[in-house]
């Protein structure tokens, strides 16, 4: 499966005019690692059949189910909230592989890195989201592993009531696509 002919078309059909031009743009920049297994080891992310699912088959299952979360709830797609939420979602493994997507195994901090990668292009995000909406984005990008998370802080318990509820909702859909929890359109 093309899964990241998929992702391009729902976030066509969901994002901003201008979010999507963005999206595309970054999309031409970023390490090709959207075939690419979720789990270098093979020994986690196991769907039931016992394979590992691609960067891009995870990323679409959570796209998908976030798209149909906010339909569900009456939230609006096509604006910058949704926005936000898509490119945390889309961005948030963008890393896994290193920064050229050449390395053997996954890195465990690609956390940090791509939410480090979107803060340094803050002013380029900013041009289509407000300054409190980026936070939201580069903080779900950055803790989407919840307590495995690389910055959570090693002195106190992690707690997701110090954290924005975006940020809970991109790791939960992280949780279910890696324990094979999501359905989506594709049928194989």
């Amino acid at each position: 499966m093309e899964y990241r002919g998929k992702i391009t078309e729902l976030l066509e059909a969901n994002m901003t005019e201008r979010g999507f031009k963005l999206w595309k743009g970054i999309d031409s920049m970023i390490p090709d690692t959207w075939n690419k297994l979720t789990a270098s080891t093979k020994k986690y992310h196991k769907k039931l059949n016992g394979d590992v699912a691609t960067n891009g088959e995870h990323v679409y299952e959570m796209l998908f189910s976030a798209v149909k979360i906010y339909r569900l709830f009456g939230f609006k797609v096509k604006t910058s909230e949704c926005d936000k939420i898509l490119f945390a979602l889309s961005l948030h493994d963008i890393l896994k592989y290193g920064k050229m997507g050449d390395r053997r195994h996954t890195d465990v901090k690609h956390d940090r890195e791509a939410a480090d990668l979107v803060s340094v292009n803050k002013s380029t995000f900013l041009e289509i989201l407000t300054e409190e909406q980026f936070e939201i984005m580069e903080e779900s990008m950055r803790f989407h592993s919840g307590r495995w998370s690389t910055d959570v802080p090693k002195n106190k318990p992690f707690s997701f009531k110090d954290y924005n509820p975006e940020t809970l909702f991109v790791h939960i859909l992280d949780m279910m696509s890696t324990q094979d929890l999501i359905q989506t359109d594709v049928r194989q």
